[in-house]
């Protein structure tokens, strides 16, 4: 199968780009950190390699939108994230993960807008929706910054079964 080939976006602050398997060492530092990985889907990861699959699973599928987070002032990949569409009920998920340092300065609602500006210009988007876990208020106000409100309470587990989290699904419908 042949990778799908996204192309670089621009918002203010960031360029968004394709991820590689030369962003391993720089993505742990947001997968390998348990602050960061607390809520996420996926397990803790324990070294660089472990993100091998994610990096190289990634860009099959033209539906989903996967991009590194650059900062245009100083060239460092600080996170990562995008749009994921799921057919089987027409709705596009969003989906982040930022190191640490970096939280609270507006970065992850300023990637995802630009993506999903991206997205509506090539797709008919009907919806955007994302689950967070209570207790996760910061991806709770990245969604609200994206406009979304509350749809419904839900949970979902760890990938790897370790975990499972009461959470709420917000949504947006365009």
């Amino acid at each position: 199968m042949s990778k799908i080939i996204l192309p670089t976006l621009e918002s203010e602050r960031l360029i968004l780009r394709p991820l590689t398997i030369d962003d391993l060492q720089t993505a742990f530092k947001w997968t390998g950190d348990p602050r960061v990985n607390k809520y996420m889907i996926y397990p803790l990861y324990k070294n660089p390699e472990d993100g091998r699959v994610w990096i190289e699973s990634l860009y099959q599928d033209e539906k989903k939108l996967d991009y590194g987070f650059v900062l245009k002032e100083t060239g460092e990949l600080i996170g990562s994230g995008g749009l994921y569409y799921h057919e089987d009920i027409d709705v596009w998920s969003v989906g982040y993960n930022l190191a640490y340092d970096y939280w609270h300065k507006g970065y992850t609602p300023e990637a995802i807008k630009r993506i999903i500006e991206y997205a509506q210009s090539k797709y008919d988007i009907h919806v955007i929706a994302g689950t967070f876990a209570i207790g996760n208020e910061g991806s709770r106000r990245v969604m609200e910054k994206l406009g979304m409100t509350f749809y419904e309470d839900t949970e979902y587990t760890k990938l790897d079964g370790s975990e499972t989290f009461k959470a709420k699904t917000y949504h947006r419908v365009l």
